[in-house]
């Protein structure tokens, strides 16, 4: 708390001439090796502490430079009857720490190294550090860059080391940033830049959180590898188009049926953009390959669609998610119709992080408000149900929740959720959300059935 304390002391300090100068700063973002802070070669000798910070001149042009930059995130959440009961309470809630520093090192135009420290800290937990809550001190990110410009729309580059991938809108592959200890992978990305497409390649093993100081390692027993490619612009009339092909493997697959070696191969494409007032995000997915003794056939749609009233009082923007994925038919035979999300999202349909997108169909309305540029309102209700009787229902992690029991309901849970993000200034943003969980007919005929009550507060400062 004393380090939440220094944070928004500095923030503070510094809160009038950061927002004066808003305009004129790079936006900071959910990936720090995002940001570019080039233009800083050719600000003036007098610019202030940040901007110096960003920009470190290492040769006399500014081409080769460092930039540092850090966060503090501070979090209390609460979570009555936790996975309906069945999971140990947290007398008090807990609470999680996690504060991150790196060093971009730009060296010219074609060499960069991009390293990010990470500790993550819990205290409160009834059962002990959960495998996603606490990992001491280790290296999130730890990667070379080396490009090259073939022309002024052609390029190819390379990235090794350690790294957060996010793919799309984060469905199959993404940093999990709802947890206190985010996902990275040792991998290699080529990717190639064409003048209406960036395709990238990877081969990547996710990383093995230890709770402990720089002892995280590659999980031998996963792997992920593929090819991603985002444009479209050239084909649709609006919007972006991704294609992918993304391979997984994993030695002790774990469902309903059992335990065995899975290797599952996933072909996907996704819609997505904005256009007088709508927004999309449209994506389907097939998956193939053997589990055990058996194949593999499953796939999901998922879908979020979109309207802002920009004009309206507040500016509400009305939404509707409609998502689907496949479940197994029968957990006697070695066959496996259930989809595999690979790396979600950890909050896939809340922050409460309970249920996850296999064996499911939902509908999801929300409704966001913007009562100021910087603080909003958002809403909604979820409604969802297991697509197959034949398998369970399953956590974002992948763990199983509820093996089917017998039961022939559908029905697993009713959502509502209330979320109150506001950004005080550029460098520090808060956050409040509720979340209430009801179970359906599924839960109650197969174990506890107690209702859920989540709350999360959160305060971070990055700079």
């Amino acid at each position: 708390m004393r380090l939440l304390a220094l944070g928004l002391l500095a923030s503070l300090l510094t809160a009038q001439p950061l927002w004066a100068e808003e305009t004129s700063r790079a936006a900071l973002d959910k990936y720090r090796w995002k940001e570019d802070y080039s233009y800083l070669a050719f600000q003036p000798a007098d610019q202030d502490l940040y901007d110096t910070i960003k920009h470190l001149d290492l040769n006399a042009d500014g081409s080769a430079y460092l930039s540092l930059g850090g966060s503090l995130r501070e979090r209390y959440e609460y979570a009555s009857n936790p996975v309906f009961g069945q999971d140990p309470q947290d007398p008090g809630g807990a609470w999680l720490q996690r504060a991150n520093l790196h060093l971009d090192l730009h060296w010219g135009p074609h060499v960069r190294v991009f390293t990010e420290l990470s500790s993550a800290l819990v205290e409160g937990r009834a059962a002990g550090p959960g495998p996603v809550d606490q990992n001491k001190l280790d290296l999130l990110n730890a990667f070379a860059d080396l490009s090259l410009p073939l022309s002024d729309d052609w390029g190819v580059a390379l990235r090794l080391g350690r790294q957060e991938l996010e793919y799309g809108s984060g469905r199959l592959v993404d940093v999990r940033e709802g947890t206190n200890v985010r996902r990275s992978f040792n991998a290699v990305q080529p990717v190639l830049t064409l003048p209406d497409w960036r395709v990238a390649g990877v081969a990547a093993r996710p990383v093995r959180n230890v709770d402990g100081v720089f002892d995280d390692e590659a999980n031998e027993g996963v792997a992920l590898w593929g090819v991603y490619a985002v444009g479209g612009a050239d084909l649709l009339p609006a919007g972006s188009l991704d294609l992918y092909y993304l391979g997984f493997h994993d030695d002790a697959g774990s469902f309903v049926q059992g335990t065995a070696a899975e290797t599952r191969h996933s072909l996907g494409t996704r819609v997505w953009g904005a256009e007088a007032g709508w927004d999309w995000n449209w994506e389907a997915v097939f998956q193939f390959g053997t589990f055990g003794a058996g194949n593999i056939r499953a796939w999901t749609l998922a879908s979020e669609t979109g309207y802002t009233f920009d004009r309206a009082f507040l500016s509400p923007r009305l939404a509707l998610r409609a998502n689907i994925a496949s479940g197994d038919k029968d957990e006697n035979s070695p066959d496996l119709q259930t989809f595999n999300p690979l790396f979600p999202r950890g909050n896939y349909f809340s922050q409460a992080a309970v249920l996850g997108p296999r064996n499911f169909f939902n509908i999801n309305p929300h409704l966001n408000l913007q009562i100021t540029d910087s603080l909003s309102i958002n809403a909604d209700v979820n409604f969802y149900w297991r697509l197959s009787r034949q398998d369970g229902v399953y956590a974002p992690s992948g763990q199983i929740i509820r093996a089917p029991g017998g039961s022939q309901a559908r029905y697993v849970a009713t959502g509502i959720s209330l979320e109150i993000p506001w950004q005080i200034t550029r460098e520090l943003d808060v956050a409040a959300i509720y979340t209430h969980l009801e179970p359906g007919s599924f839960i109650r005929q197969t174990g506890s059935d107690d209702p859920i009550d989540f709350v999360e507060l959160t305060a971070r400062f990055r700079f």
